[in-house]
């Protein structure tokens, strides 16, 4: 078993070490042949001699060697090993690779998203690539250890589910042993269920929509970063336990992925020791003060409208986040409180983080005839999930919760263009690993 990675060499000076790992570039200058040797935690230099030549990029090799110090003005300061290299001795080829379709040692691969994702198993070992799922698994374990710390406890909620969460039709139907199932668009009726049993919840969750859509910031598979939480006094408690959890999770990616922010020129959101918070309709209003856009009658903001809110937030409250509360209830999902104060509109939050919706969240109707006949205005058949309508059946204390889009955090940290990016095997109607009008082509050619 492989016990010594690359960036430990930078400690074994004048000894001599077994590596093993990837090709990642090689260069000849005459009978000398330079190698980056690369694994999980770097890349080191090994010089060889004209055996070497015969290795390829991705290559994965043994080599065995000396750790030497380089000379004082070959110093590569760009990497952790910089200030050695190993001098190759011997090197067993473990497995050849094929011809590459294009150059890995770019530092921008330079690719269309297309061909980004059809080779998604190479470029994936791309520095930059594979640095943007080192983001989110800092974003992901500090949504844990955060709840964690505030005395949540993680479950695990099921995709197949009875009925949907929030009706409508953008749900993926399944056939389960001959009868109709659905692959869950939320693990909302679960978070509400563990409620009643361990109070403060969370999961982290892959939800499924069939939204007939291609855009930019939609995918039909997400993982989602699920909270709920009862025994509240306000719902306002529900967006201070989101905004203490997303400053926690900045708070990580600052300490930890110090190198992969670098790579993206990125920046971490401004935030002011309190994110603003905002009602839809005052929010339309500014929007149409400030571009004369006229979307206040709309139930939701449009794209544009949240990169204009987001501007006002920034150059008013100096922050890149912004809580976009009261929704109107005809648009939120049936289980929503609607307030008492303000009737027609919900005890609802959006956190809309440098111009994108990252979450959603907001109380929930905890009286079950309430819940019953809200369900029943909209065509909900709620009486197939009758283990969610147990949890209120047998006492349902105050409570609520949000759901983050870990893509969206991580798209929206390192400023990428597409959330495609920021999904390691993404889903959406063009895409299932392969491009489904690829898949057809071959299909049709096969029958042929």
């Amino acid at each position: 078993m492989k016990t010594l990675f690359v960036e430990e060499t930078v400690n074994k000076v004048g000894e001599e070490v077994e590596l093993y790992g990837w090709i990642d570039r090689k260069r000849e200058h005459k009978n000398i042949v330079f190698i980056d040797l690369r694994d999980r935690s770097g890349v080191v230099q090994v010089v060889g001699g004209e055996d070497f030549k015969t290795l390829s990029p991705e290559d994965v090799v043994y080599i065995k060697g000396i750790v030497k110090k380089r000379p004082e003005n070959l110093v590569n300061p760009k990497i952790k090993t910089g200030t050695i290299e190993v001098e190759g001795k011997i090197f067993k080829l473990i497995s050849k690779a094929a011809p590459l379709p294009f150059d890995m040692g770019k530092h921008d691969l330079g690719l269309t998203l297309p061909i980004l994702l059809d080779y998604r198993s190479l470029t994936l070992r791309h520095p930059k690539v594979r640095a943007i799922f080192k983001v989110q698994e800092t974003v992901i374990d500090a949504f844990r250890r955060g709840l964690k710390n505030k005395g949540f406890v993680e479950f695990q909620s099921p995709v197949i589910i009875p009925e949907t969460a929030e009706g409508g039709a953008d749900v993926f139907v399944v056939d389960y042993f001959g009868r109709k199932a659905y692959l869950s668009q939320s693990p909302q009726f679960y978070k509400q269920i563990m409620v009643g049993v361990f109070e403060k919840v969370f999961t982290v969750n892959k939800t499924l929509r069939a939204e007939p859509s291609v855009t930019t910031r939609h995918l039909a598979e997400v993982t989602t970063l699920d909270v709920e939480m009862g025994f509240i006094n306000s719902w306002t408690e529900l967006m201070d336990m989101a905004e203490y959890i997303i400053k926690f999770i900045f708070e990580a990616v600052e300490k930890l992925n110090i190198e992969e922010l670098r790579l993206y020129n990125a920046s971490l959101p401004k935030v002011p020791k309190r994110i603003p918070r905002i009602k839809l309709r005052e929010a339309q209003e500014i929007i149409y003060k400030r571009t004369g856009r006229d979307n206040r009658n709309a139930p939701d903001l449009q794209p544009e409208d949240e990169r204009e809110i987001t501007r006002w937030a920034i150059e008013k409250k100096g922050s890149e986040l912004v809580f976009v509360t009261h929704y109107p209830a005809a648009k939120r999902p049936f289980y929503t409180m609607e307030d008492p104060e303000d009737p027609g509109y919900t005890l609802s939050f959006d956190l809309i983080g440098r111009g994108v919706e990252w979450m959603t969240g907001g109380q929930r109707i905890n009286n079950l005839n309430e819940l019953l006949e809200k369900a029943k205005k909209r065509g909900i058949n709620i009486e197939k999930s009758e283990l969610y309508l147990q949890a209120f059946r047998y006492g349902m204390p105050p409570e609520g919760g949000f759901s983050y889009g870990s893509e969206r955090i991580v798209m929206g940290l390192l400023n990428l263009s597409n959330i495609r990016e920021a999904s390691l095997f993404p889903r959406d109607m063009e895409r299932v690993d392969i491009r489904l009008t690829k898949l057809k082509s071959k299909i049709q050619n096969t029958k042929h």
